[in-house]
């Protein structure tokens, strides 16, 4: 029981204490002078009721602190799961919520920071496993070094490449190192070029471009805005089927924002995965079971650079199969 939590300032607290402790020890004096007793024994009693009235009213005022100190001890030794009782409604009160709230805030980051040392090493072992397994055959003379297994290091190596230089990116886009250059730029020049790169892979999908008004203008970074729709269009190319289709469009839309929406004809993201897709790490079941399923860095890294915009990225069902990635970037 704690009698002053409904006090909301710790000033008032220690006043009533006081002003408690005073009258408790001037009714026990007084009462005792009536009684006849000796002023030693009255003053024992004074300061033995005054003890009492602390120990009643002052209850609960420092035991959020000494929680805090324990809780302090313990998330020092990796254990963020400690909590104070925040019951009271003063300056303590207070201090102790924003305590729980760090407290949550950091186990939270070590968490992803444990998964993100996991996820790494998982990524990392696969393209690493098939190449040291490459190299060993090579080098024993189980495999002759034709242009086939020369192709085969060679895509490994760039997968290890590629995860590497994602990993550096978003490791600059979350503590803002990486600024973003804001400039005017012709919206079908930078969705041409992403094309163009896309289509020098072996993926055999066709590419539609398609700009409306032909001169809009965007501002922002254009070497992030081309990252983020080259990233779109290598998930959409992946996951089309052979001959398929993948389209390109960038219009004027209203409040002022520019929309470049890919679509494609692949398998489509479930609903209750279209939030998940941006996490970092996160694939749907049909991109693990590919096997080029991607990293799950490259929406991360997306959502990222359109968010640094004030934009807006997500994804949305097409109709009759497939997925539309929709970005919306203030022009």
């Amino acid at each position: 029981m704690r009698p002053l939590d409904r006090l909301s300032s710790i000033k008032v607290k220690l006043g009533v204490v006081i002003v408690a402790t005073v009258w408790g020890t001037a009714l026990v004096l007084a009462a005792g002078h009536r009684l006849g007793l000796n002023l030693p024994l009255r003053a024992t009693l004074a300061a033995l009721l005054g003890l009492i009235i602390v120990q009643i009213l002052a209850r609960g005022m420092t035991s959020p602190l000494r929680e805090m100190a324990a809780a302090a001890s313990a998330m020092a030794r990796g254990d963020y799961g400690k909590r104070v009782h925040a019951t009271s409604k003063d300056e303590v009160g207070e201090l102790a919520r924003a305590f729980n709230a760090m407290a949550a805030e950091l186990g939270d980051a070590d968490r992803m920071r444990r998964e993100l040392v996991a996820n790494v090493s998982h990524e990392l072992r696969t393209p690493l496993g098939a190449l040291q397994a490459l190299l060993e055959n090579l080098a024993d003379g189980v495999e002759p070094p034709d242009p086939a297994a020369l192709r085969t290091a060679l895509a490994q190596t760039e997968r290890l490449g590629r995860l590497v230089a994602q990993l550096l990116d978003l490791s600059r886009l979350e503590s803002g190192t990486l600024p973003v250059q804001r400039v005017a730029f012709g919206t079908r020049e930078l969705l041409e070029q992403a094309a163009r790169e896309c289509a020098l892979g072996d993926r055999p999908v066709r590419l539609k471009v398609q700009v409306e008004p032909g001169d809009l203008q965007t501002t922002g970074d254009p070497e992030r805005l081309h990252q983020v729709v080259a990233n779109l269009l290598d998930n959409a190319v992946r996951h089309s089927p052979p001959e398929g289709r993948v389209w390109l469009t960038a219009h004027a839309a209203t409040a002022g924002r520019t929309t470049i929406v890919v679509s494609d004809e692949g398998p489509g993201i479930p609903p209750e995965e279209t939030e998940r897709v941006f996490e970092r790490f996160h694939r749907t079941d049909v991109a693990r079971a590919t096997r080029d399923g991607g990293t799950g860095l490259g929406l991360a890294i997306a959502r990222w650079i359109v968010d640094a915009h004030g934009g807006e990225i997500r994804a949305e069902a097409r109709e009759p199969q497939g997925c539309r990635m929709v970005v919306e970037i203030p022009r």
